[in-house]
């Protein structure tokens, strides 16, 4: 999701820096968007001189020290903690006016912002994945975040070609919300001994653009679970809501999905 954001980010013409504190990601980042950009010039979408434009705007890093910037939009675990101290880390060497925009699926923007020092200039920013080819982007308005860094933040997602709409701070927002019975419907199918790949089939003949297996092979199995788990205990643990152990399973085996190379399918 973060070399996605980036790429986005860069060809939309924004200098935009990718960081991660794991030495090999930068690198491993690069060589995925530069396979993405080939992919889109092989289609006719862009040409070679975008493509190099866009990685002219990219820098790629390990140091934190590089990241000097307007906004900063994270992409790491979802863990409030977590979040909060990358942002407080990241306010010691930048202006005072730097937006933090978190694109966290189902976390509380509000919980995230209560741990940060300047709780009014935390927002979320929930893209979808792909980040470069999905056009919704959900704004999420914590308690304490300012009108001026949710304006500032939907006027972004517009320069980014993406659709925005703001949100309440509630468990799953808007579209992961609605999508649990999806997921959780086809994961329960499947305990009952329904093949995935017949679920996938019918719901891709139905109209859906993915089945409910590929897609949450697509988004990282860890991460759907964790929203399925932040949805459940946030709207007061719904019966009809309750996660899969079978989820579960597969994200302590670490069958993830496409970034593991297996998860309901193999890649």
């Amino acid at each position: 999701m973060g070399s996605g954001i980036a790429q986005l980010a860069a060809q939309r013409g924004f200098h935009t820096i990718l960081y991660d504190v794991n030495k090999t990601m930068p690198a491993r980042a690069e060589a995925a968007i530069q396979a993405s950009l080939q992919q889109l010039i092989d289609k006719g979408r862009i040409t070679t001189a975008e493509k190099d434009d866009t990685l002219s705007r990219l820098r790629f890093t390990s140091d934190m020290n590089d990241c000097i910037a307007d906004v900063f939009i994270e992409a790491i675990i979802e863990n409030a903690d977590s979040k909060a101290a990358l942002f407080n880390q990241l306010h010691e060497f930048n202006h005072s006016e730097v937006l933090f925009a978190t694109n966290t699926s189902s976390l509380s923007v509000s919980s995230i912002a209560a741990g940060v020092i300047y709780p009014g200039r935390v927002v979320g920013m929930h893209f979808f994945n792909p980040a470069p080819v999905m056009k919704l982007v959900e704004v999420i308005q914590g308690q304490q975040t300012s009108q001026a860094t949710v304006d500032s933040i939907c006027w972004l997602a517009t320069q980014l070609g993406k659709t925005a709409v703001l949100c309440k701070d509630s468990p799953g927002f808007i579209v992961n919300h609605v999508a649990r019975p999806y997921y959780l419907e086809a994961l329960r199918l499947m305990q009952n001994g329904v093949d995935p790949l017949t679920v996938d089939s019918v719901m891709e003949a139905s109209g859906f653009k993915m089945g409910p297996f590929k897609l949450m092979d697509l988004i990282g199995n860890d991460i759907n679970y964790a929203v399925s788990v932040s949805v459940y205990e946030g709207l007061g643990q719904p019966a009809r809501l309750a996660p899969s152990p079978l989820q579960q399973q597969k994200v302590t085996d670490g069958a993830l999905g496409k970034k593991a190379g297996r998860g309901f399918f193999n890649y």
